[in-house]
């Protein structure tokens, strides 16, 4: 940890951000001075600092410094879980089609080359049409999107892992297919798998967001950043504040994100340790 801190600064402090967010979405019960959904706490469109508020309040007197705790709640939510199942799913997928190889390689690698031919947003959109918002809704929608990325990047590395001798030995001494692509093959992409999770988290915070500010994503009663930047795009003119704050948290946590998932690639890559 020490050494990753001195070696990676940058990629260090992006991962205390990563952290202290998760910790205040766990504990926002517990930081939050008031309940997301609380009208009138104060006057409506109160600045920053106005009246004992610290960040203002919206235009039902919503305390937006409560909303954003809450808001982290839903919107960590949302990116942790779908980007955990979505990457997971495609590593199993990725590894099981470099594998098995054949007609199952080739028509994994078609549907995946058919997901891949639709824009991330479109295709989430037109699920989230056809599924309806909700929280989980919305993590369908996203899962269904990392998939085929995450299929696609790890069934290259299986494919050279098929190819190893370690790999080739287990099958001439008749190890079966689960032992050597479970104790083989799915540890020598662990590291992959880090990265990639990593790296799309923030891509699943910023669609998240995407959903909720377009209206399809989560209800618009439940807070989250998205919905936020949605609710304050009316009031940009005379209450920035209702989208600067969200807005600002949004790019913090997915600049933090990246800067983490690119400091884990090249502490974990041997072509870039050295860098």
């Amino acid at each position: 940890m020490k050494d990753f801190a001195r070696r990676k600064p940058v990629a260090f402090g992006g991962g205390v951000i990563l952290v202290a967010a998760i910790l205040v979405a766990i504990f926002a019960g517990q930081i939050a001075p008031y309940q997301a959904t609380d009208i009138g706490v104060a006057g409506k469109f109160l600045g920053p600092g106005e009246e004992g508020t610290l960040l203002g309040t919206d235009q039902l007197g919503r305390d937006i410094f409560s909303r954003l705790i809450y808001g982290a709640r839903i919107s960590m939510y949302v990116g942790v879980v779908s980007v955990l199942i979505g990457i997971t799913l495609g590593t199993l997928i990725g590894v099981a089609s470099a594998y098995v190889g054949g007609w199952t390689d080739i028509l994994l690698q078609r549907l995946v080359d058919a997901l891949m031919g639709f824009p991330p947003i479109i295709l989430a959109l037109a699920l989230m049409a056809a599924l309806g918002a909700s929280v989980n809704n919305v993590v369908i929608a996203l899962v269904v999107i990392l998939v085929p990325g995450a299929t696609r990047v790890i069934r290259s590395q299986a494919l050279s892992i098929k190819e190893l001798d370690y790999t080739l030995a287990a099958k001439s001494i008749g190890a079966s297919s689960t032992r050597i692509i479970f104790k083989h093959m799915l540890p020598n992409v662990a590291a992959t798998y880090i990265v990639l999770v990593t790296l799309t988290l923030g891509f699943a915070i910023v669609v998240e967001a995407a959903l909720s500010f377009l209206g399809v994503g989560i209800p618009p009663d439940v807070a989250t950043w998205g919905s936020m930047l949605e609710l304050g795009r009316a009031h940009i003119d005379k209450q920035g504040w209702m989208v600067v704050f969200p807005g600002f948290v949004i790019a913090l946590i997915v600049f933090s994100v990246n800067f983490l998932g690119d400091g884990l690639r090249d502490v974990m890559d041997p072509k870039l340790r050295g860098r």
